[in-house]
């Protein structure tokens, strides 16, 4: 009973988000594309009528060289900089707050961000704040910003996340470590660069978990129920750019063809994830980070075949022609086997990629705690195919230790 009624909840809150989707528009960034799309970006920002950005980074990127020729890239087209280098993966609330006294401190009008999801996001969040006088706990939620952002500018340094285009930003609570999600179109950039050129020094294990991220945000919109024939193109189109480019930027990361491949299908599977949301492998790897310090991309990339299997019934057929799709599947072959088949490959890709899908050191005393998190995020947010109980949950988390 418990479970039809947070079903029954959870699809009345759907039915209205769905709503809400359909009618508010979503804006699109300008998007430069290829090598050296990323000096050609700070021209662009010298047009746009702002005079001092805050770059959001990381200290390994700045400690690396990369964020000191596009500062001096934007002075020489007469844009002042300064920098917040504090970003750290999966960005707290307090590193957004830190960010946002660097940009008020520094009298700054518009925000760079360069680095992975992380400094996209705490750039994001940096720059809706800054405009709408509310802390960053304030804005998570949805449309919780009442005004635009400062204007805001993105360079990708890894090919995954989709942030330069989607509507969503994840910040960590600085005590409790959960995720929050900030849901708001004003979070779109103006303007992004997908540069191969600068993902081009990406280790193999990065190029992995990212590349696998961007491929869960395609799969998750592919068998969402919001999912709409222009949702279906990109992540169909995510999908195939990752299934056949993956492998070569992980194993040659100088093959610009590779990389900039996989920052394109990022872009399309974050295209797919704004309309047609995310799933259960979002949130239970959610958890993971919050519990266990996994990676986000190695988290998805670890719980992905597990969904994949949860879904296999309810989301035979679209699965059976993403199968066809792809070209893993013939036209004559039956759905179940179709299915079969792309299940297969995934679990295939991650063998070739040497991601190692057990976590040994889980507590099943957290499990509880972890589900009722995960459903929290999930139901009346993401619009999942199938609904799952307390204890196929726990069972999933069991089976994650590998024992």
């Amino acid at each position: 009973m418990a479970i039809l009624t947070t079903i029954l909840k959870a699809k009345a809150q759907l039915a209205a988000l769905k709503l809400v989707i359909r009618i508010v528009p979503v804006p699109r960034p300008l998007v430069l594309v290829g090598p050296d799309s990323a000096l050609r970006l700070c021209s662009t920002i010298s047009h746009l009528g702002v005079s001092h950005v805050l770059i959001v980074t990381d200290q390994i990127l700045y400690d690396l060289g990369l964020i000191q020729p596009l500062e001096k890239a934007l002075k020489q087209h007469g844009i002042q900089t300064s920098v917040f280098s504090g970003v750290s993966p999966d960005p707290t609330i307090r590193v957004v707050e830190d960010g946002l006294s660097v940009l008020q401190s520094s009298h700054c009008d518009s925000v760079l961000a360069v680095g992975g999801g992380s400094s996209i996001d705490a750039a994001k969040v940096i720059a809706l704040a800054a405009t709408n006088k509310k802390t960053p706990q304030e804005l998570i939620g949805i449309f919780k910003g009442s005004k635009r952002s400062l204007p805001l500018f993105v360079i990708p340094t890894t090919a995954g996340t989709g942030s330069e285009v989607s509507i969503g930003a994840v910040l960590s609570d600085n005590q409790s470590h959960q995720k929050g999600l900030v849901i708001d179109p004003k979070l779109v950039p103006l303007a992004a660069a997908l540069d191969p050129k600068i993902m081009q020094g990406m280790p193999r294990s990065v190029t992995a978990d990212t590349g696998l991220d961007a491929l869960t945000h395609a799969l998750e919109a592919w068998v969402s129920e919001f999912a709409s024939p222009e949702s279906d193109y990109y992540a169909g189109a995510a999908i195939r750019l990752i299934f056949e480019n993956l492998p070569l930027a992980w194993r040659d990361g100088n093959n610009l063809n590779a990389r900039e491949a996989m920052a394109l299908a990022s872009h399309y599977a974050g295209l797919a994830l704004n309309q047609a949301g995310l799933g259960y492998i979002h949130a239970i790897a959610h958890q993971l980070g919050a519990y266990y310090g996994i990676p986000h991309g190695r988290a998805n990339a670890i719980v992905m075949p597990h969904i994949l299997e949860f879904n296999r019934k309810a989301s035979r057929q679209r699965l059976a022609a993403l199968a066809r799709q792809t070209g893993l599947a013939e036209a004559s072959v039956s759905d179940a086997k179709a299915t079969d088949a792309l299940i297969a490959h995934v679990k295939a890709l991650l063998v070739e990629l040497n991601i190692d899908t057990r976590i040994p050191g889980m507590n099943s005393s957290d499990f509880e705690a972890m589900a009722n998190a995960a459903f929290a995020e999930a139901h009346g947010t993401y619009a999942v195919p199938k609904y799952m109980s307390h204890s196929e949950a726990k069972n999933l988390l069991g089976a994650l230790t590998g024992r």
